[in-house]
């Protein structure tokens, strides 16, 4: 009578974990990419060519949360494990909180745009809410990155 639904595994810790980091990941990458977008148009009008930048921003920011969101085989097989790539990723996204927080604290230089990746919010509460973001985001990706892996033994060792 058709075919049989696939057997649906209960989700562990580990990849509840992922999941998370996936979630927060994606939340991180649509706040900064609209906010980097308003400021280019809105803050520091710029046309053209720069604003090729904001579509690879978008395919970033939601081209890694299903990477982070459970295993592929082509992505592990040739790129990086998924453990690495989220170690990488925690890296990155607490370099930028703290990047944000120094903005926010010593201001933004000028009133032009910092180096590549380096969007400066128009407030010092902007930033402080960008680093806060950025913070929360690195935290959630370390959890995953960095937990425990499983002992091997699922019960019945002596």
């Amino acid at each position: 009578m058709g075919r049989s639904l696939p057997a649906v595994l209960p989700v562990t810790a580990i990849e509840r974990r992922f999941r998370q980091a996936a979630w927060t990941y994606l939340g991180y990458g649509i706040v900064y990419w609209l906010t980097a977008l308003y400021l280019q148009l809105a803050v520091f009008p710029v046309r053209g060519r720069p604003l090729v930048w904001f579509g690879v921003g978008a395919l970033i920011a939601v081209g890694v949360p299903p990477l982070l969101y459970r295993r592929r085989r082509w992505f592990e097989r040739w790129v990086l494990s998924r453990r690495d790539c989220t170690r990488i990723l925690a890296v990155l996204v607490a370099i930028r909180a703290l990047y944000v927080a120094r903005l926010a604290l010593v201001g933004a230089e000028s009133t032009r745009m910092p180096a590549f990746g380096g969007g400066v919010p128009p407030s010092p509460l902007g930033a402080w809410l960008m680093a806060l973001v950025a913070a929360l985001t690195a935290t959630m990706l370390a959890r995953a990155a960095w937990q425990g892996e499983p002992s091997g033994s699922s019960g019945g060792a002596a």
